[in-house]
C-alpha cells in the first residue's frame, strides 16, 4: 500500500510541475506542442476505431424537403408569394401551407440562434459532452482509452489545474495590489504589463490554454484594440501576450473578484449597462483613454455578447465614432480540445468546464491598425472592421444584432418586415404588353 502511494505522490508531483511549467515558461520547453501532438495522436486513434466498427457514416436523415422549403420560402428573390394565383378562383385552403412552410422553415433554420449553442464537431474528441452517437461503446479498445481519458482529465489534472487557479488568484491579487501602489506614469504601465501578462499566463495555466499569436509586429502599444467574442476569457488569452485595459459591464462572483485587483492597478473603464447616463459618459472615458500614450490599449467587444466560435455578430458602432486608430484582433478557438464557448450560466461553472477539457487551444492575430475613411460612417467603419476580422478568423461574418437572442426584435424592423411581406401578397399581374410579347 504504500509503494502504491508513492507512485500516487510521484505521479502528482510530477504531473503538477509540468503543468505549472506549462502556465509560466511560455512554452520555451516545447511542453505546449508535446501535449497537443499526444492528444491528436489520440483523436486520430479514436477516428480509426470509430472508421472501423461503423464504416459507413451514422445516418443523418436530411429531409428531402429541405430543397421545397428553400424555394416557398418568402424572399426578394420570389416575389410572388405562394397561394396567390392571377386567377379569381377564390380562396382555397391550400393557399396558406407556403406561407406555413415558410414560417416553419424560418423557425427550424434560426439565422440567430445556431450561432449560441456549442459547436458540432465533425470528429468525436473523447468527450462524452460532444457525442451524441455513443462513440465510447463501439469498441472495447475505444473504451478503454474513454474510460482513460476520464479518469485523467477529472482526477489526475483537475485537481492540479485546481491548485493552479488557487495560486495563481493569489498571486494576481498580491502583484496587482503591488502595482496599484506605484504613481502613474511610463514605469508603473511597464511594471503592470510584466505582472499581468505573468499573472494571466499562470491563471490561464489552469486549462492549460495553448495559444499562437501571429502578426506580433501589429500588436497595439496603445488606443483601441476590438476583437471578436467568444467567451470572458478572451480578455485573459490577450493578455498572456500583451497588456490591456478593459472596458465592460461590472461584473459579480467569480468573475469580479478576478477583475477587482486588475481595476485596481490601472484605468479601466467599466458601466452598468442598464443606466443610460452611464453609458453616455463611457465615450468621452474611451477618448481620453485612447489619446493618452501612457496609458495600455482599451481593449472592446464590439458584438456586446459571446458567439459559438463559428461566426462575428454585428458590432455596435460606438467604439469607431470616436475616431481613434482601431486595432483589430482576430481570435480562433479550436474547439476539438476544449469549447471555450460561453454558454453556462455561471462563471464558476464555465471555468470547471473547461479545466475538465483536454485543453484550451487558439489561434490570435493581430491585425494592422485601420482608420476611419472621410465619407464613412461609424457603421460602415464597423462592418468592415468586421468583415475583415471574420476573414482572417475564417468566421461566418454576420450582420444581425447578437442581442436579438435576449431582446425582442426592434419595432422598425418588425415593420420592414411587414412590409415587405405585403409586397409578396401582391398578385402578379401580366400587362397586355407583356401578353403580347409571349404570343409572338
Amino acid at each position: 500500500m504504500e509503494i502504491l502511494w508513492n507512485i500516487l505522490a510521484w505521479l502528482y508531483s510530477s504531473v503538477f510541475i509540468v503543468l505549472f511549467l506549462h502556465a509560466t515558461t511560455l512554452d520555451h520547453f516545447g511542453l505546449h506542442r508535446r501535449y497537443i501532438n499526444f492528444i491528436l495522436r489520440l483523436f486520430a486513434f479514436g477516428q480509426v476505431c470509430v472508421q472501423l466498427h461503423r464504416p459507413q457514416s451514422d445516418p443523418e436523415e436530411v429531409d428531402s424537403s429541405t430543397e421545397d422549403v428553400d424555394e416557398l420560402a418568402l424572399s426578394m428573390e420570389h416575389p410572388q408569394a405562394p397561394g396567390v394565383h392571377e386567377d379569381n378562383r377564390g380562396f382555397h385552403l391550400d393557399d396558406v401551407l407556403g406561407y406555413m412552410t415558410a414560417g416553419m422553415s424560418a423557425i427550424v433554420e434560426d439565422n440567430v440562434l445556431k450561432y449560441f449553442v456549442p459547436e458540432e464537431l465533425p470528429v468525436w474528441n473523447l468527450l462524452s459532452r460532444t457525442n451524441s452517437r455513443s462513440y465510447e461503446f463501439v469498441s472495447i479498445q475505444l473504451t478503454v482509452c474513454w474510460v482513460a481519458g476520464f479518469l485523467v482529465r477529472y482526477f489526475l489534472l483537475f485537481p492540479l489545474r485546481v491548485i493552479i487557479l488557487l495560486l495563481g488568484t493569489v498571486l494576481l491579487w498580491v502583484c496587482m495590489l503591488f502595482v496599484s501602489c506605484f504613481p502613474s506614469g511610463r514605469f508603473k504601465r511597464w511594471l503592470y504589463k510584466k505582472v499581468l501578462v505573468f499573472c494571466s499566463s499562470v491563471l490561464a495555466g489552469s486549462f492549460s490554454l495553448v495559444a499562437t499569436f501571429h502578426n506580433a509586429e501589429n500588436a497595439p502599444e496603445n488606443g483601441i484594440a476590438v476583437a471578436n467574442h467568444t467567451s470572458p476569457i478572451d480578455s485573459l488569452i490577450l493578455c498572456t501576450h500583451n497588456s490591456y485595459d478593459l472596458v465592460g459591464q461590472i461584473h459579480g462572483g467569480f468573475m469580479g473578484f478576478l477583475l477587482k485587483p486588475v481595476s485596481q492597478a490601472s484605468s479601466h473603464v467599466w458601466f452598468e449597462r442598464s443606466d443610460a447616463k452611464d453609458r453616455s459618459k463611457v465615450a468621452e472615458r474611451l477618448k481620453k483613454h485612447a489619446d493618452n500614450p501612457d496609458l495600455p490599449p482599451i481593449l472592446i467587444y464590439p458584438e456586446g455578447v459571446c458567439v459559438n466560435n463559428t461566426s462575428v455578430m454585428q458590432f455596435k458602432k460606438g467604439s469607431f465614432e470616436i475616431g481613434s486608430v482601431i486595432h483589430p484582433i482576430a481570435i480562433r478557438f479550436d474547439a476539438r480540445f476544449g469549447d471555450a464557448f460561453w454558454w453556462q450560466g455561471k462563471f464558476f461553472y464555465y471555468w470547471v468546464y473547461m479545466m475538465t477539457s483536454w485543453a484550451i487551444v487558439c489561434n490570435v492575430w493581430y491585425l494592422p491598425p485601420m482608420t476611419r475613411r472621410p465619407s464613412e460612417s461609424a457603421i460602415a467603419f464597423a462592418s468592415r472592421v468586421k468583415a475583415e476580422i471574420a476573414r482572417q478568423a475564417g468566421l461566418v461574418d454576420v450582420t444581425w444584432d447578437g442581442f436579438l437572442n435576449w431582446k425582442p426584435v426592434k419595432e422598425e424592423w418588425l415593420r420592414l418586415q411587414q412590409q415587405e411581406f405585403a409586397k409578396h401578397l401582391q398578385p402578379h399581374t401580366t400587362s397586355a404588353r407583356e401578353k403580347e410579347e409571349k404570343m409572338h
